[in-house]
């Protein structure tokens, strides 16, 4: 099987960048027309214009090769040369001997402000080449992805559109592996079960190529398309496996387990499961709890409780049943989930693109295209994430907690956190109240064995209670360790588990550096003040003295530009 790649590397022009006779020689007038595509493709209007006007040179003639000086402008988006050339004669539809236009050549280098000029000045732009490729075909075969988002969400071009052989724009950058074109596309609802001539889905070239993040993306979205098969009877984990891409055939695997379990948790039992454990944690707690006053404060076995000790085991509990009130917060509360605003749900409505209402978005002019959801068709904050589990982006998404039975996020974590420390409070607490206790029999005997073996008969409640928090004691602990740790920096357990997947998450060198971490103090007075870490990017003389304070300030500058 075969994209025939051969085809779009003969029709596209990327390759070249000077045109044919630059610095060649020749003589008299076949010189003076080389200078003039010399000219049109370095932007010199200076020199442009001494031809033109002074030599008799035309504009509209092409060169050696069948290619126009309004293409070569194009190619390197040297705007006024393209305006200077329109305005001379130029034709902004003229073709070459592969059927493409200035507008597809400008697709090649992702040029979007001489393609602006382009259509403005009359440029058609769902011409298609020899091959069947309009400028948007070009565009998702280079990955040029905000050149994508200006033609689709500006100029209102076909996002499903397909060439000769059936191929849409997903298909192509789904082959090349261009996981930004890829999001974009589907974010604008781009068909991902389109099959072309051979029958292929996106998926399929997506497998063939294996490009990993491709298929996590086009599964994402398109689950079913696991199991279609080409014409000639292979699904995309086949394709992967016959060409030994050993990550891709894992997941591809993975989800077809997950499209199979989909029916049994949507239904019937599987439905009780979706809980999650939250239910059952409050069982064991409770449980604990009920076991503890019985068995150990109000144990008629046992020594009376002196007044110190007394004060303490009422304490454990009290502390106990605050982690349940806090559990119950952090399950029910809404963890900051991102909703689409009225304004948006209208557009929707009336089938216009999402995206045509944040052309000015500064996160797509910075060219974060992670930051477009393509479940919820919304452009989220930086720090958000998708949660496949709950279906929705949650704003400075955390982890989703199974304990909770929900996501832990920017308006739940302060609850989780406090939960955490409560139980550990309690457990400690209660466990050296429990200990206590046992130890202080006087009718134990004084050896291991058999005051351990007096211990079960005589004191079984209380050793329950002892080995059942002696293994949640370690677990949670842990857990409430890491928290404050995460806290202590303004990081997130998805941020730093995955921090070589996000940029914002680099320094120049594509080490570690996070930009949000403005000092012990100030992150834990920010959290436990305000109840989250703001989202707002720190920079300090260290992170000056290595150069990182330039890198910020140039995605600031690029979220501030506006073509």
């Amino acid at each position: 099987m075969s994209m025939e790649i051969e085809a779009v590397e003969e029709a596209r022009p990327a390759a070249a960048v000077e045109p044919c006779g630059v610095g060649g020689g020749g003589a008299g007038k076949e010189r003076l027309r080389n200078d003039v595509y010399a000219a049109a493709a370095y932007g010199d209007v200076e020199k442009l214009r001494r031809l033109v006007e002074v030599e008799g040179c035309s504009v509209r003639e092409p060169d050696g090769l069948g290619y126009h000086a309004l293409q070569w402008a194009a190619l390197n988006n040297r705007c006024v040369a393209a305006q200077y050339i329109i305005q001379h004669g130029g034709d902004v539809n003229a073709v070459d001997h592969t059927g493409q236009t200035a507008l597809h050549w400008s697709a090649a280098r992702g040029a979007i402000k001489v393609a602006d000029l382009l259509l403005r000045e009359g440029a058609r732009i769902n011409t298609a080449d020899k091959c069947g490729f309009q400028t948007t075909h070009v565009a998702a075969q280079h990955g040029h992805t905000a050149f994508l988002h200006c033609m689709i969400s500006k100029w209102n071009v076909d996002a499903d559109v397909p060439d000769n052989d059936g191929r849409s724009l997903l298909h192509w950058a789904a082959y090349k592996g261009f996981s930004d074109c890829i999001r974009l596309l589907l974010f604008l609802d781009a068909h991902v079960g389109r099959k072309d001539k051979e029958g292929c889905t996106p998926l399929h070239w997506a497998a063939i190529q294996g490009n990993l993040e491709a298929c996590e993306e086009l599964v994402r979205v398109g689950k079913e398309e696991l199991m279609v098969t080409d014409n000639t009877g292979l699904t995309p984990v086949q394709l992967a496996s016959d060409r030994n891409y050993q990550q891709v055939v894992y997941f591809l695997e993975n989800a077809r387990k997950q499209l199979d379990q989909k029916l049994y948790w949507n239904s019937g039992f599987g439905k009780f499961f979706n809980l999650g454990f939250a239910p059952i944690l409050w069982v064991i707690i409770l449980l604990l709890l009920v076991t503890y006053t019985k068995s150990i404060i109000m144990g008629s076995d046992l020594p009376k409780l002196r007044s110190g000790v007394d004060f303490l085991a009422w304490l454990g509990a009290l502390l106990a049943s605050a982690g349940l009130v806090m559990l119950y917060r952090c399950s029910s509360k809404d963890p900051g989930y991102i909703r689409v605003s009225s304004h948006d749900h209208k557009i929707m409505t009336d089938n216009e693109p999402l995206l045509k209402i944040e052309i000015n978005n500064p996160a797509l002019l910075a060219g974060n295209w992670s930051q477009l959801c393509t479940t919820c068709k919304i452009v989220r904050p930086l720090r958000a994430k998708h949660c496949s589990i709950c279906d929705r982006c949650v704003e400075q998404f955390d982890h989703h907690c199974p304990l909770v039975s929900n996501c832990i996020g920017k308006k739940n974590k302060w609850d989780f956190f406090v939960f955490l420390v409560l139980e550990v409070l309690a457990m400690s607490i209660t466990g050296a109240v429990a200990l206590t206790r046992v130890l202080g029999d006087p009718a134990a005997p004084s050896s291991l064995g058999a005051w351990l073996k007096h211990a079960c008969i005589h004191h079984t409640g209380a050793m329950s209670f002892l080995i059942a928090e002696f293994f949640l004691f370690s677990g949670v602990v842990a857990l409430t360790a890491l928290q404050a740790y995460q806290i202590s920096r303004n990081i997130t357990t998805n941020e730093r588990e995955n921090s070589m997947r996000y940029s914002y998450l680099k320094d120049l060198g594509g080490r570690f550096w996070n930009p949000y971490d403005r000092g012990f103090g100030k992150n834990c007075v920010d959290f436990f003040l305000n109840g989250y870490n703001e989202d707002v990017e720190y920079i300090g003389d260290w992170a000056d003295s290595e150069g990182i304070g330039m890198k910020v300030m140039a995605r600031r500058s690029d979220q501030e530009y506006d073509e």
